[in-house]
């Protein structure tokens, strides 16, 4: 399906705008389900096309990342698709050199240590140079699925990724990267805007090939606490938001949903309601009437069953969802898990998931 030589334009038909009408805080007939990481792993037919590659070349070949985003839509019916790539991608194109190392993840050869290192950089960034290959993966794509459902793009946020450059992996404790923040409050800031300033172009870079919504990861906002978070992350969280939006329509480009997904980060929803994203993602760990109450009716909601929820048995699953839908209501309203799947759930579970959201969600909707 994934073959090179579509044009960029003349996109097909969208058949399935569900995603995108409850995004935009439209009347659905159901409510639209997709996952975080539904690409991924726990997928036998993910680990065979991966089995032979690098990670980080097979997120630089437009047609694996094709292939690997389309599989998940072969097998459940769900309403949106999200491109296979990685968030790490942006500061290798700062120059930085990201590994994947097998037991252990994304690793750094040589993390940022001291303020001097900031000078290592790439001061001013080809997005089309750098991250050409994902924009040619979106393209591809969005022309393989034939309209099926939406492409969602996507990036880390600043925070983010600062936090893993520095730290040069995963981290418990965040430990290296918040002493930054407090040793080196002006350097962070300098780091952060050179981060949102490639951020801003790699996303209107990846509507101009064609993402239909985009979705901004802040996975690391629960290591900062209220002050830090307004301080170091929610000015560039907003920032992205305004810019990206000003960009498109300079560029005559679609405005094109928005959704923040910071994690963790119950203490800052009132001010992410407020940041310009049409879409605010929850983890699992806030009750829906809670998130409701807090970011008001005018922002779609998207999350947040427990993505281990996914061990239990179907109908259990089943029950969860009818639940979650019944606490969330089934408008202005995306069903996704909290956070990612893991490698080794089963399929047929997540098939279960997104079966349940339709049916319950058609059912509410009817009665």
């Amino acid at each position: 399906a994934c073959s090179l030589l579509r044009s960029p334009k003349g996109f097909p038909k969208l058949k399935n705008d569900t995603f995108l009408r409850a995004a935009r805080g439209e009347q659905t007939e159901h409510t639209p389900v997709w996952c975080m990481r539904q690409a991924g792993r726990y997928l036998p037919e993910f680990r065979e096309t991966r089995a032979s590659q690098d990670f980080f070349a097979t997120c630089r070949s437009p047609k694996l990342c094709c292939e690997l985003t389309l599989q998940p839509l072969r097998r459940f019916p769900l309403d949106a698709a999200i491109i296979f790539s990685d968030i790490l991608v942006v500061p290798q194109a700062l120059g930085m050199e990201v590994i994947m190392v097998p037991g252990k993840g994304p690793t750094f050869t040589e993390p940022l240590k001291e303020v001097e290192d900031l000078l290592k950089l790439r001061q001013k960034v080809d997005v089309t140079a750098e991250l050409g290959y994902v924009f040619e993966a979106i393209t591809l794509t969005r022309h393989s699925l034939e309209g099926k459902v939406p492409l969602i793009g996507f990036s880390g946020a600043p925070w983010t990724l600062m936090s893993y450059m520095i730290e040069g992996g995963g981290s418990t404790t965040m430990a290296k990267a918040k002493s930054w923040l407090y040793r080196h409050p002006e350097a962070s800031h300098r780091l952060l805007r050179l981060l949102a300033d490639v951020i801003i172009d790699y996303l209107v870079g990846q509507v101009a090939a064609g993402a239909q919504a985009l979705q901004l990861f802040e996975s690391h906002a629960g290591h900062l606490g209220p002050e830090l978070f307004q301080d170091f992350a929610l000015p560039y969280i907003r920032d992205i938001a305004r810019a990206v939006k000003s960009k498109l329509k300079e560029e005559a480009l679609p405005l094109v949903p928005m959704i923040i997904f910071a994690k963790d980060a119950h203490y800052a929803l009132r001010d992410l309601a407020h940041a310009g994203y049409e879409v605010v993602g929850l983890d699992w760990t806030i009750r829906p009437q809670e998130a409701r109450a807090q970011i008001g009716k005018d922002v779609t909601l998207q999350g947040n069953l427990d993505p281990c929820a996914l061990y239990a048995p179907k109908e259990k699953i089943g029950e969860l969802v009818k639940k979650m839908l019944e606490s969330f209501g089934t408008q202005r309203y995306i069903a996704n898990l909290g956070h990612g799947l893991y490698p080794d759930m089963n399929p047929e579970h997540v098939g279960a998931f997104v079966e349940a959201v339709h049916a319950h969600s058609r059912h509410i909707n009817k009665h």
